[in-house]
């Protein structure tokens, strides 16, 4: 039986546009942000979901809210969605964790499968809590339309197990805030339908750090 998702990433934050590194710190939408959301829950409004999960992080849960209000369904909220846990690149950008953390920032740079930023989450474990979150999520909703509203660093892992992408390989594709991205699930695994679906958005902001 197949279970269809269609997964978010939140909209537009402050450390987004200064492109800092926000992981599990609870930044919330800014302006551009909300209407993004707004346009979001417009676009998504015209397909018929039986359940609403987002990450418990506000700038994801917040973007869920404008589905869940357009929708009048149920939002569920759960830390399993939530970005990776960068540590000690928290709140910096990529040139500035280069300076202060020469070391560190190799690690992000190769992808490294096993490093965790010192405080952190490696990317093997991060990758292991988003494939159970979805298996609940799929278990608890087999057969239905589901609507996620997650993380960049979510959607990556998601890409990359339904295309069969290995994690440690750079990122070459776009995960635009706001877009709707398709997937299925059945008996084969994760099969990606349709990518960043974003034409409801007139501003998007389409590659920052997570």
């Amino acid at each position: 039986m197949k279970t269809q998702l269609c997964v978010v990433r939140h909209g537009e934050t402050d450390w987004n546009v200064a492109r800092r590194i926000q992981g599990q710190t609870d930044i919330p939408l800014n302006a551009t942000g909300r209407a993004q959301a707004l346009a979001m829950a417009y676009n998504a409004g015209h397909h018929h979901f039986q359940a609403l999960f987002s990450s418990d992080l506000s700038r994801a849960r917040d973007t869920a809210q404008a589905l869940a209000d357009h929708l009048d369904l149920k939002l569920e909220t759960t830390a399993g969605l939530r970005e990776r846990h960068y540590g000690i690149f928290q709140g910096i950008t990529a040139d500035e964790g280069a300076r202060r953390y020469p070391d560190a920032h190799a690690h992000y740079i190769q992808r490294d499968l096993h490093y965790d930023f010192a405080t952190g989450e490696s990317l093997q474990d991060f990758a292991a809590r988003i494939r159970q979150s979805l298996d609940w999520i799929v278990r608890h909703h087999t057969g239905q339309t589901i609507a996620i509203v997650t993380h960049a660093g979510v959607l990556d892992i998601l890409y990359r197990q339904a295309t069969g992408r290995p994690l440690e390989t750079a990122r070459d594709f776009l995960i635009p805030n706001c877009a709707l991205n398709w997937f299925h699930v059945d008996g084969q695994g994760l099969h990606l339908e349709k990518w960043a679906d974003r034409h409801h958005l007139t501003q998007v902001l389409t590659e920052t750090p997570e």
